[in-house]
């Protein structure tokens, strides 16, 4: 199926709750499937944490392949890595990180599934974590951050471009993450899902013609790898696009 949600519907459902790792309040908005899950369902699963000035969310890890984007505020990771806006992450299942630590501003991040599993965050500071661990690529790459365009120089490109977020020569699989940078009502062609897990595609900048409707900032489309290709289409003042390609993974 192809699933979409308007960036701007999602955020109506914006609402307070209580980390599960802390407990400390902030803000969750849903856009597809339910927000943590352990059990296998179908169709994608999208989710937005609005974290609170200062929070910080400890390491753990998910039994879902997800990338991550990290659209407003700041905040660090790891180490003391930088977060900042718009950055991609992409994480293997079974593979941990953090802690995530949102600055005075806050930190604003989304976790987007191809599919609805086992998704519920294992924190690593909790026993019984080892248990839960099992196999996988481990991988956990950063993108730099993502320079968007302005109103005017977005509109009159004269060209579609595709331009790749990871170093490619050391992707072994049919993960992939490009932004698509389209003028004024420019169309381009997604990818074949077939050939991966299928993909999302992030409104970053501009609209997104999407069956009709114009499709604004954070909006999103899920296409499932059993569908055909898609013609990714920009509206009137052009469009940046995230399309992040799932690799094909055996349960």
């Amino acid at each position: 199926m192809i699933y979409a949600m308007s960036g701007t519907e999602a955020l109506q459902k914006r609402h307070v709750i209580h980390s599960p790792g802390t407990g400390i309040e902030h803000w969750a908005t849903t856009y597809f499937g339910p927000r943590s899950s352990t059990t296998v369902a179908p169709g994608p699963q999208a989710t937005m944490t609005e974290m609170s000035p200062n929070e910080t969310i400890v390491p753990h890890f998910h039994g879902v392949t997800q990338f991550q984007l990290f659209p407003a505020g700041a905040g660090t990771i790891g180490k003391g890595d930088p977060i900042q806006p718009l950055m991609v992450q992409y994480k293997d299942r079974h593979t941990a990180y953090g802690p995530l630590v949102a600055g005075p501003q806050g930190l604003s991040f989304m976790a987007l599934r191809i599919k609805t599993g086992d998704s519920a965050p294992v924190y690593l500071n909790k026993p019984g974590y080892r248990e839960k661990l099992k196999p996988s690529k481990r991988r956990n790459l950063f993108s730099a951050p993502i320079v968007l365009s302005t109103e005017p120089v977005l509109m009159h490109r004269k060209e579609p471009s595709w331009e790749s977020l990871f170093d490619a020569s050391k992707i072994d699989d049919e993960m992939a993450a490009h932004v698509l940078r389209l003028g004024a009502n420019m169309t381009a062609m997604g990818p074949d899902p077939a050939k991966s897990g299928g993909y999302y595609l992030f409104v970053a900048n501009g609209t997104l013609i999407n069956a009709g409707a114009e499709m604004p900032l954070w909006s999103m489309v899920v296409v499932e790898s059993t569908e055909p290709a898609v013609e990714i289409k920009a509206g009137a003042k052009g469009l940046e696009v995230l399309v992040l390609q799932y690799p094909r993974e055996i349960d």
